[in-house]
């Protein structure tokens, strides 16, 4: 049974992740905050390269890099841009590092929407189609940037050959509260909690060395194109 490690996974996608995948791999959880579940836990700073890398089971299969910390603005003053740097780029750096290190084989990197968020607007797509990972990145902030940059560092580990790296590119995953029925945007943006098991396991199973790849419901009038994520990962999403 592969052996993956969810970091960053306490939050509300990591823990859909963990009861939809454990099934069928040896789940572990790593991340500062404890998870509520009862499978195996390491509690870790991933900005913190020494502690990452003693602390990263050395018979893992697949890293998930999960890692996420609050954003609310497209410009973000210094302090913010710092912690952001450090979880979404700096981090991500050191996670592939690690994964090359120990030869861990894949990362797969939960990216965002944001990538190409300025091509969208409340679940709408702006380019008269649906988006693709073929579309030139544009990023109403710097989440979105930074989302950007590091699936960039994934490319550069995977041209090397070092470590496989499959980007998602997620779509809306809020906690069960906030999946309310009168938020129209979410009825084309959620990505349904067997989707995402779905998504992911495809990502761990590729053969493929490298893809970036949208994650979305099959929504009418959704705003992204999932079609290679079908035809790489073996993705259904569901309606």
């Amino acid at each position: 049974m592969k052996k993956v490690v969810l970091l960053g996974g306490s939050g509300t996608i990591g823990s859909v992740l963990a009861r939809g995948l454990k099934e069928h791999y040896h789940v572990v959880i790593m991340d500062m905050i404890e998870p509520s579940w009862n499978g195996d836990f390491i509690q870790v700073d991933a900005t913190n390269y020494e502690d990452l890398l003693e602390k990263t089971p050395g018979d893992t299969d697949v890293i998930i890099n999960l890692l996420r910390t609050d954003t609310t603005k497209g410009i973000e003053d210094k302090e913010c841009f710092d912690k952001l740097t450090s979880v979404f780029f700096q981090a991500s750096y050191y996670i592939l590092l690690v994964a090359r290190e120990k030869g861990i084989r894949r990362v797969v990197y939960a990216s965002s929407n944001h990538v190409t968020d300025a091509y969208e607007k409340d679940g709408f797509s702006l380019l008269g189609r649906e988006i693709t990972v073929e579309d030139v990145p544009k990023s109403k902030g710097l989440y979105g940037v930074l989302k950007f940059a590091s699936e960039q560092l994934g490319a550069l580990f995977a041209e090397e050959g070092s470590v496989s790296v499959i980007n998602l590119r997620i779509a809306s995953v809020p906690p069960l509260e906030k999946r309310v029925l009168n938020n129209e945007r979410l009825k084309r943006t959620l990505l349904k909690d067997e989707d995402a098991v779905h998504l992911v396991r495809g990502a761990i199973e590729t053969d493929k060395a490298f893809g970036t790849y949208y994650g979305v419901s099959d929504w009418p009038n959704k705003p992204w194109s999932t079609l290679n994520a079908y035809e790489d990962l073996g993705f259904q999403a569901k309606r």
